[in-house]
Formats: structure tokens, C-alpha cells, sequence
């Protein structure tokens, strides 16, 4: 099986989020759920898409962070797309269909990626808020925005947190033991914390994931998709609108996400990607 080590949401090599990509025969089918959760554990990024085609520009995609599988990954579906371009299998500019464990899916791919998300929905379920605060930010922060904490998913389930400032943002220390039970209860894959931006940006972002073995991710597809729902039921964007989100500036990995919101109220995330590495596993 051929794999590739791949610089998501960035055009510059070791920018973005990086993301495992692995190409199997074509016409050949999965290997055993354990061999591909090894395989993502030996590459260590937040995850790693397993790739089987079935027609030209028909593609089954399934995800695997080091811990488990999810249904869905933004990046990592960026970088998919990105190499299939890269690598000459789907010509520039082909609408593909990609079949994913959160439903069938839409991939513009090109030089910039362009992902239709799953339909965009809250679900409500309580949370504490006075909790989640102290969990992310401990006795450090004491003001924080009245805009409401909701959990959304367009295809992975969220915490979408705003906070007051960027500099807020980057003061966050979350305690990751206690998020990791919080999402365990909750059902979610993490927290999105959100600062809303007052330079070219829509938002700065940082997303946390201590569940799935990812503390922190440097650019999140899934999340800024629900953000970009969460934004509209604030009034902050409406049908025909995009978003740009910078994340990953805490780790030294800054990410450019884009996102549009439909006519049609249809989410989608984009970006570029960098090929850093191949290789073969035997």
C-alpha cells in the first residue's frame, strides 16, 4: 500500500495540519479494522485516511486517529483529494463522491479542495458551562462572552466554545484529563474555542480533542463547517457567504480554512495541501 504524508489547509510544507493518506490497490478491498488502526498508530497524526476507489471519480474514505476510528475528517480529506490531484488518479477540477461513514459526499477536487459537509445540526444536550470554562482555562480567564456554547456536528460532533479576545484564545491551558472525560459524557469529539477576529480573518480558532489521542489540531474541517452553522444561527453570515478561519497558530502551525455557506444552506471546507513524504508499506 502506498502512503503519503500530507500538509493540509497550507501551500508551504510543514504548515497546516499533516494527515496520513494511504492508497490501496484499486479494486482491492479494506484491510482488517487492527491492521489499519496499526498503521495509524505507526504514522501518530491526528489521522490517517484509508482510500479505496470505485469508479473514476468514485471513492470510499475511512478515517483512523491513533485511538479509534471517527466517521469524518476535515483535513484529511483536504489531503486525499489534494493527492489524488497531485498524483495524476482524478484530473483537476473533477466533482468526486465520497462515501463516508457520515454519509455520501461531494469533493471538488483541485488545486484548492472544496468538501461538501454532512447537513449541519445542534444537538441539544445540556452542558455545564461553568464546568467546560474551568476545565479550559482553569482561574485564568474570568470574562467570557454571553454568546451560548452549543454542540453542533456536520458530521463530527463539537463543542463550539466562543471566548472574549484572541489573546483569550491563546491563554487557554485545558485541563486535557478532564476534557477527554467531559467529551466521554457529552458524546463529542472535542471543544472548537473561537475568538471572533477583527483583521482578515472571520475567526481565530483552536480545537482540542483529548479523547481521540489529539490534544490539540492545527486545522479541524469538521469544526469550522460547524462553526460556520453556528456563526449563521448568530446572524454573523448569511446563505451565499464564506468564512476564513486561521487555527494552529499556538502550535506553530498556522492553518488557513476556508469555508462557504450555500444558497442552498449547504456547508462547504476547503483548502490547499503540501505533499511532504511517500512511501510503501509492506
Amino acid at each position: 500500500m502506498k502512503y503519503y504524508i500530507v500538509d493540509a489547509f497550507t501551500d508551504q510544507p510543514f504548515g497546516g495540519n499533516p494527515a496520513g493518506v494511504v492508497l490501496l490497490e484499486q479494486g482491492g478491498a479494506f484491510p482488517s479494522d487492527d491492521l489499519m488502526q496499526h498503521i495509524a498508530a505507526e504514522l501518530r497524526y491526528s489521522e490517517t485516511a484509508f482510500v479505496q476507489q470505485n469508479g473514476p471519480a468514485e471513492f470510499t474514505v475511512r478515517y483512523f486517529t491513533p485511538c479509534a476510528e471517527v466517521d469524518l475528517c476535515g483535513h484529511a480529506t483536504i489531503a486525499t483529494f489534494g493527492t489524488l490531484v497531485r498524483e495524476g488518479i482524478v484530473p483537476a477540477g473533477t466533482l468526486c463522491v465520497n462515501h463516508t461513514l457520515a454519509g455520501d459526499l461531494q469533493v471538488m477536487a483541485d488545486v484548492q479542495v472544496m468538501m461538501q459537509m454532512a447537513p449541519a445540526r445542534v444537538i441539544d444536550r445540556h452542558i455545564d458551562v461553568e464546568r467546560l470554562h474551568h476545565i479550559m482555562a482553569g482561574e485564568q480567564l474570568s470574562q467570557w462572552p454571553q454568546w451560548p456554547v452549543e454542540i453542533v456536528t456536520t458530521g463530527l460532533p463539537d463543542i463550539i466554545m466562543p471566548v472574549a479576545s484572541v489573546e483569550a484564545l491563546h491563554a487557554l491551558r485545558p485541563d486535557m484529563d478532564a476534557l477527554a472525560q467531559l467529551s466521554r459524557e457529552l458524546e463529542v469529539t472535542g471543544v472548537h474555542a473561537v475568538a471572533m477576529a477583527s483583521d482578515d480573518y472571520t475567526a481565530h480558532v483552536r480545537n482540542f480533542g483529548p479523547l481521540y489521542g489529539v490534544p490539540e489540531e492545527s486545522a479541524t474541517g469538521t469544526a469550522n463547517a460547524a462553526l460556520t452553522h453556528w456563526l449563521q444561527r448568530r446572524g454573523f453570515i448569511q446563505p451565499g457567504d464564506s468564512c476564513r478561519f486561521v487555527q494552529g497558530e499556538a502550535m506553530q502551525r498556522p492553518s488557513v480554512v476556508a469555508t462557504t455557506l450555500q444558497p442552498d444552506g449547504t456547508i462547504w471546507v476547503g483548502g490547499t495541501c503540501f505533499i511532504v513524504a511517500r512511501g510503501v508499506f509492506f
